[in-house]
């Protein structure tokens, strides 16, 4: 086909609408680019929040959940041991402005016959509560596991241990030293089997390695569900 003035004078004007196309397109790509960016970051931000409501709602539901086992006097046996010094232990929660409940109060001094629930206005004193068990209570996850064997002669440097800091004396005087919940041998083997498969997110350890407080914490729940016939399921 010959080519005309008329022909030559469309192909550049094609030339240049598609080449001004491209430049529209790549500096509304880069003028947009930030807003863009923000509406995604914003979707994935609503979404993880939403993810992780949803996990705390069911890791800690508003309802709380109650265990199969009473608090009974594992307030008055720590007091008297001397794990839990009273005045420490209501000063720590006046200073963090969550001061003791009289319920609290009473299941430290007097003991409970209550099934122990565990909700999102509790669980700051159940775990300092059971902290001050797990530590205090004679079993052989402490005396033969693997914090023994992991501390090497020094299990008094885990955060669980030299962590304690609500007792009358050095935490250590106190560690395994009473028999807080009474097991039988089968009750102690169900306790090492549970515990050696529940992974804390904190220390990436199992909680029959109880090396900081939420692990030493769970030991001792575990241990008073067994002690009241708590199935493996």
């Amino acid at each position: 086909m010959k080519r005309t003035k008329k022909t030559a004078k469309n192909l550049w004007f094609i030339v240049l609408s598609v080449s001004l196309g491209l430049n529209v397109l790549v500096l509304g790509y880069y003028v947009l680019k930030p807003e863009v960016n923000k509406l995604v970051l914003k979707r994935k931000e609503t979404a993880a929040k939403k993810e992780t409501a949803n996990l705390f709602d069911e890791i800690n539901p508003v309802k709380g959940f109650t265990i199969n086992a009473k608090y009974e006097n594992l307030g008055p046996k720590m007091i008297s041991s001397g794990v839990i010094d009273l005045d420490k232990f209501k000063q720590t929660y006046e200073k963090s402005s969550q001061p003791l409940t009289k319920e609290q109060l009473e299941i430290l001094t007097k003991g409970s016959d209550k099934k122990i629930k565990i909700d999102r206005d509790n669980s700051y004193f159940l775990l300092n509560f059971f902290w001050a068990v797990g530590l205090n209570n004679k079993s052989k996850v402490l005396d033969e596991g693997d914090i023994v064997k992991y501390g090497e002669g020094k299990v008094g440097n885990f955060a669980s241990t030299g962590g304690w800091s609500l007792s009358k004396t050095q935490p250590m005087d106190y560690y395994a030293k009473s028999e807080l919940i009474p097991m039988i041998a089968e009750q102690e083997s169900l306790v090492q089997k549970v515990a050696s498969n529940i992974y804390r997110p904190c220390c990436d350890n199992s909680t029959a390695f109880p090396d900081c407080n939420h692990g030493m914490a769970l030991l001792a729940v575990l241990q008073l569900m067994a002690a009241n016939n708590a199935t493996e399921k």
